[in-house]
């Protein structure tokens, strides 16, 4: 199951780079990144961590690898992080709080809502970090 996880992930982003026009030569190493931060998020989720915080970890590791390839394949980082990103947004968690609200079910979709809501932010605050990271990085002498 989990193999078929990585290769849909993996498929997903690489598709998401050809919406973005990303260079064809490119779009395996953005399909990896994506893999990557999907392998990330669920190895953390199946080690007992929070599916927020397990987003968080796997958005920092998203970000990092997409530096470390931008920087070997001379091309912006936005070209592997916006793909990659793809496999971690609360699509799913999004829809459920709406179907949640219009089935007046409020309690459930104010859960589900902020659950999501945190989720984009460790998403947001993810990359952040770790862009970071890497400005402190390369400043060290």
């Amino acid at each position: 199951m989990m193999i078929v996880q990585l290769l849909l992930s993996f498929v997903a982003s690489s598709l998401f780079g050809v919406i973005f026009n990303i260079p064809k030569r490119l779009l395996p190493h953005s399909g990896f990144v994506g893999m990557s931060g999907w392998a990330a998020y669920t190895f953390a989720v199946r080690s007992s961590v929070d599916s927020v915080i397990a987003t968080f970890i796997a958005a920092f590791f998203v970000a990092f690898l997409s530096n470390a390839f931008a920087r070997r394949y001379r091309a912006p980082a936005t070209i592997f992080i916006v793909p990659g990103i793809l496999p971690l947004v609360p699509g799913g968690t999004a829809f459920e709080a709406m179907r949640h609200v219009i089935m007046n079910d409020y309690n459930a979709a104010i859960s589900l809502a902020a659950k999501a809501f945190m989720i984009s932010g460790a998403i947001a605050m993810g990359l952040i970090f770790s862009e970071v990271v890497n400005q402190l990085v390369k400043r060290r002498p």
